[in-house]
């Protein structure tokens, strides 16, 4: 996938932003910003990536870091937490209750998981559901979420009380270097392989191109005046350099992440992961340990010159629109269907499977009741945040730029992650070997998803 060069992309915003060099910056029109950060790290023998190992170590902890954003309609919050998914009513008892610290309503509560790996999957209902079955897998500690959760809530209240006033965001861009390659790449002889993982080995998928991508990082900004308060930077990759050994991380974004705050102390660093559900870091990762921190030393150098990069756009607007979004589960007979998976809740089951079961099961609930997924855009003017639903792969986000091709839109994967990957339907008729467990949706998917990203962002 090309991208703009750097220095011509939006040439409409840009423009708009030059333009607002030369004038003084509009009067505040009452919008002002509170960052906030909680550690979510969670406790030795927790189930991680789902359930697959526990925890034994922690290598670096886990954030919940946000913004709240008051004096439009409703206060809105961004938050992106350092854990693999938040699911079904795990993912409603985060919105919940930090709507209620903000004052605010459900729908505008925007939580993204980074979805690294040595964290864990928040998913209340299939523990619940492996509880009832005296199953040997443990998805999330239930207890210990609740924790989580009013941790962020107090800290998301305790900012509150001082945030600043916004006149301008600021709008920066970067191109990562070596770090994104889609899991999709083609043999010597043309065939299609979906091989091409978080770690890789295979000399074929080194040596084969990145594949489509969004090779941008993007930096979404809030200023009072000359002063910056916080930066949203936002990139799509699967954020693993290598995971399974029980050490609890935010891997490669988080150090870089880390890296940026040192280097601006007064400027809250948040960061999203883009539609990734079908781009790794495969093909410039061979998994040694050294190597995570040559990834976040690319995803840093992006940031840095993402905010080096940044014009400023006076806040006039903060809007904000939800649209309803429906996917119907998958109905494979093996392991898909209910019957299927209560059979997987059985004790001589592998306790990995009995969770990825009870996931299931907690999502057809979910689906059955008729509670459909909000996919929530806010609109600044010249820039757009939208979040989309769990692992949707990358020609989602890629779709959501063409549809305001003008504009700066930045897009969020891991939202409501019930439905694991959304594919789009060459990947079905392609056979991706990637949907063989993680994905709790049938086909059909990508036209739905399309649909919504469009009302979502219109004019």
């Amino acid at each position: 996938m090309s991208a703009l060069p750097r220095r011509t992309f939006l040439a409409q915003s840009l423009a708009a932003a030059a333009l607002a060099t030369t004038r003084a910056a509009a009067p505040p029109a009452g919008f002002r910003c509170a960052a906030f950060s909680a550690d979510v790290t969670v406790p030795a023998g927790h189930g991680m990536m789902g359930g697959a190992w526990l925890s034994k170590s922690v290598a670096d902890p886990l954030f919940a870091k946000g913004i709240v954003l008051t004096g439009g309609e409703k206060p809105v919050v961004l938050v992106s937490v350092d854990w693999c998914e938040i699911r079904n009513a795990a993912f409603d008892r985060w919105r919940d209750a930090l709507a209620e610290a903000a004052g605010t309503d459900r729908a505008r509560v925007l939580v993204s998981s980074t979805h690294v790996h040595d964290a864990p999957v928040a998913d209340l209902e299939a523990e619940r559901i492996l509880k009832q079955h005296k199953c040997a897998g443990t998805v999330c500690d239930v207890e210990f979420h609740e924790v989580a959760v009013q941790r962020a809530a107090k800290a998301l209240r305790d900012a509150l009380k001082s945030a600043s006033p916004v006149t301008q965001i600021g709008l920066g861009q970067a191109r990562v270097e070596k770090v994104a390659s889609n899991r999709r790449y083609l043999l010597p002889d043309g065939k299609v392989a979906y091989n091409r993982m978080s770690r890789n080995t295979n000399v074929l998928a080194a040596q084969a191109d990145d594949g489509t991508i969004d090779p941008m990082l993007k930096t979404l900004s809030f200023w009072n005046g000359n002063t910056p308060l916080a930066a949203l930077s936002n990139y799509a990759v699967h954020p693993m350099s290598y995971y399974g050994g029980g050490e609890v991380s935010a891997d490669f974004p988080g150090l870089a992440r880390r890296r940026r705050q040192e280097d601006l102390p007064n400027v809250a660093q948040v960061y999203f992961s883009g539609c990734s559900g079908n781009v790794t870091a495969g093909k410039y990762n061979p998994g040694m340990r050294e190597n995570r921190v040559v990834l976040a030393g690319r995803i840093y150098q992006a940031m840095a010159e993402a905010w080096r990069d940044t014009k400023k756009v006076p806040l006039d607007k903060i809007a904000f629109r939800s649209v309803p979004l429906t996917l119907e589960p998958r109905n494979d007979p093996a392991g898909f269907t209910v019957e299927g998976s209560t059979k997987l809740l059985a004790p001589d089951q592998k306790p990995f499977a009995q969770c990825l079961a009870a996931m299931n099961l907690s999502w057809r609930k979910r689906a059955a009741a008729g509670q459909p997924i909000d996919v929530p855009a806010v609109d600044f003017g010249p820039a757009q945040f939208l979040l989309l639903p769990a692992e949707a792969y990358v020609e989602f986000q890629l779709h959501a730029q063409a549809v305001r091709p003008d504009s700066f839109v930045m897009v969020a994967g891991y939202g409501e992650s019930a439905p694991g990957y959304i594919p789009i339907e060459r990947a079905w008729a392609e056979k991706d070997g990637n949907l063989h467990d993680w994905c709790w949706v049938a086909p059909g998917s990508e036209a739905r998803m399309k649909a919504a990203i469009e009302a979502a962002l219109r004019k």
